[in-house]
């Protein structure tokens, strides 16, 4: 074991004060929920299932939501199967609240000390544990492996932050993914990645995000929305980030059109936003305060949850966030399944053979600047090259990778039999 890991693996059986003292400040700044941040600490009232248990971890909202359709999978084919799934912010959850179906726990990812993790295993007692992309916790993974639960990497991602990381500390890279007796990867240049370590047990199985159904809307309410926009010119910038929004109110207003939808990726900033919009001189309404849109809205902040199927349906031009800021960019399976024309920045590296593929297919609008953003925003106003570029799009980013009956069928072979 590297030196490193193993003064981390050390100091995290005396961590529990820090840990402690990081939920604390969390729980002052809104990003954990005041009613079960014991959890963190492998506290809970919830019961485990009678029976085999399946312990499936996600970092966040993407990574969660990519599960669901595995989870559907793995109930059909092991009715007598539990589920236990968890994530680290309390986004993902309210999510999961509204999506997970009835028997499946949530709970959030304890802490990375020794009491917490060993709390959390000796109540779960999991048979399988699944973890997703990349986050990947040393005393976690340690502790899981000590208790004999086997571990699986699916759907498994790198980012360049991630990439870089590893190559400063590589032994340690490789004692982490050695934790895994299989590893699905998403894409080739993760594999790539991960065999440049020493890695050998790592399959590329293609992505579990591009073959989640895109997300639904309820019929009345996008009914009711449509009336609002009416003739209007209306686009979508949709998971934006600080930095964002002011690029994207300053190509409203230079590409002159009607009404923009603002979904801002942390719905928490959306108060912010909404008075950011109104001191540009735009009448603002925002989703979050309760505001409905209007014939006189020029700006819709829709700070909410769990409804960018409404958007995406309500608009046929598309900016994806993260892509300006140097967040790695976002999901662009969902615009494309959708119909929306794609508008997205630079910075994508999260998902770069989706935008590769994009990119030659003709399937995208690149965008640097608020100047480039107002540009594409004009010429997709053309319905012949709109609709050209929405098919291109999804096309290119049609669900038929396999990777989730492939993650399910490594997944069935490593639990333990079903009861006759």
């Amino acid at each position: 074991m590297p030196p490193a890991l193993w003064a981390y693996l050390a100091l995290s059986r005396v961590s529990r004060p820090l840990w402690r003292g990081v939920v604390r400040r969390r729980l002052r700044a809104g990003k954990e929920d005041a009613l079960r941040w014991r959890e963190r600490f492998g506290q809970t009232d919830a019961p485990r299932p009678a029976g085999p248990l399946i312990w499936l971890h996600a970092a966040s909202v993407g990574e969660s939501l990519s599960l669901l359709g595995l989870i559907a999978r793995l109930r059909q084919a092991r009715p007598d199967l539990g589920v236990l799934i968890t994530t680290g912010t309390v986004t993902s959850a309210q999510m999961l609240e509204a999506a997970l179906p009835p028997g499946v726990t949530h709970q959030f990812v304890p802490c990375d000390c020794a009491p917490a993790t060993r709390a959390f295993l000796a109540q779960w007692r999991p048979d399988l544990a699944v973890f997703t992309e990349s986050e990947l916790w040393p005393r976690l993974l340690a502790d899981t492996r000590a208790a004999g639960v086997p571990l699986l990497l699916i759907n498994a991602r790198v980012s360049g932050g991630t990439l870089r990381t590893w190559r400063r500390v590589p032994r340690i890279a490789r004692a982490l993914l050695d934790s895994f007796a299989l590893i699905l990867a998403q894409e080739v240049g993760t594999a790539r990645a991960m065999l440049a370590l020493g890695v050998s047990h790592v399959v590329v199985s293609g992505s579990m995000k591009q073959e989640l159904a895109p997300p639904g809307a309820d019929a009345a309410t996008l009914a009711a929305l449509q009336d609002a926009v009416g003739g209007r010119q209306a686009w979508l910038a949709a998971s934006t980030h600080p930095g964002e929004e002011a690029v994207v109110l300053a190509a409203h207003r230079a590409a002159g059109e009607d009404l923009l939808i603002l979904v801002p990726r942390h719905p928490e900033r959306g108060a912010d936003i909404a008075a950011m919009a109104q001191a540009a001189g735009f009448v603002t309404a925002r989703r979050g305060a309760g505001a409905v849109l209007d014939p006189a809205t020029q700006v819709y902040v829709a700070d909410s949850m769990g409804e960018m199927g409404l958007w995406y349906r309500l608009c046929d031009r598309a900016f994806v966030g993260g892509s300006i800021a140097a967040m790695g960019g976002h999901n662009p399976y969902e615009p494309a399944a959708l119909g929306s024309a794609i508008l997205v920045g630079p910075q994508v590296w999260n998902f770069t053979e989706a935008y590769d593929r994009l990119v030659d297919a003709g399937g995208m609008y690149p965008v640097a600047t608020a100047q480039d953003l107002a540009e594409g925003l004009t010429l997709l106003r053309a319905p012949l090259r709109r609709a050209a570029q929405a098919l291109a799009a999804r096309r290119a980013l049609a669900p038929n990778t396999g990777a989730t009956q492939m993650a399910l069928t490594e997944i069935l072979a490593r639990l333990p039999p079903e009861a006759s």
